[in-house]
């Protein structure tokens, strides 16, 4: 059988047995340990820090929905760090309203980069809360398994990324993602999402996001440090996932979550 060509994203002329075999040879590296220094190749997680040893890691992230204060930091934070266009977001803010019948009302008007209105007294809203939302870095993700190029993978320390130089914008994965974290960027034409902010992680920063939250709302941590406050809270406190039916595996924990957000 012929190894037929096909362009992995700006018609570089890789095949995919060629790529693949790229794919096996990180993943022996992986495997072996032999991960310190590795600068991963350009368009992957946006170059790994020199030094970091991505074996151990294991990220988490943490969202207090009861601290959230829906005034769009976080959006607009993200926005600017990761040049994320107009119109689209790697992470966005929802804003559920519950009347008094117990139904909910949700809106995220502009992805709530610009918070929201104020509530009017005297309504037939009961209660009221945000719930910020960006991928959620499921430990088995639907999104890298449909991607017929590889472009769509999970880094050894826990990150779901998409390789910008070989994915071929087919959407496969944006349609997989049941959390609708995912989008087509048209400026690249490749799929887009959240990336915990991966080039800041490696070089021991913290996320844009929980970095722009002025109540704290959003921990990022490590499952590997056992000195990280996030440990603790996942241990002794009552925290959930989203549609945890569908057995993804979500690493994106929420606190405080109303039984009506999905």
């Amino acid at each position: 059988m012929h190894d037929r060509k096909e362009s992995c994203g700006g018609g570089q002329g890789l095949t995919r047995r060629t790529f693949l075999k790229h794919l096996t040879t990180v993943s022996a590296a992986v495997a072996s340990g032999a991960v310190v220094g590795l600068i991963l190749p350009k368009g992957v997680a946006g170059a790994v820090e020199i030094n970091y040893d991505w074996t151990r890691h294991r990220w988490v992230y943490l969202i207090d929905t009861r601290a959230c204060i829906g005034c769009g930091s976080c959006v607009r934070a993200c926005r600017q760090e990761n040049d994320v266009p107009e119109g689209h977001y790697r992470t966005w803010i929802e804003r559920y309203r519950i009347n008094t019948e117990g139904e909910a009302n949700v809106d995220s008007p502009l992805g709530g980069e610009h918070g929201f209105e104020r509530i009017k007294a005297g309504g037939e809203v009961r209660k009221a809360f945000f719930v910020p939302k960006l991928c959620n870095h499921c430990a088995e993700t639907p999104c890298t398994q449909v991607c017929p190029v590889g472009a769509s993978y999970t880094t050894r320390d826990g990150v779901v990324l998409v390789d910008k130089d070989h994915c071929i914008g087919c959407g496969y994965c944006v349609q997989a993602c049941p959390y609708g974290s995912r989008f087509i960027n048209l400026q690249t034409h490749t799929a887009d999402k959240c990336t915990w902010c991966y080039h800041r992680l490696t070089k021991g920063m913290t996320t844009a996001c929980v970095g722009a939250c002025p109540v704290g709302a959003r921990i990022i941590g490590d499952r590997e440090n056992p000195d990280d406050p996030i440990n603790e809270i996942l241990a002794t406190q009552r925290v959930h996932v989203l549609q945890p039916e569908l057995l993804t595996k979500p690493q994106c924990y929420y606190s405080g979550l109303d039984m009506e957000v999905r």
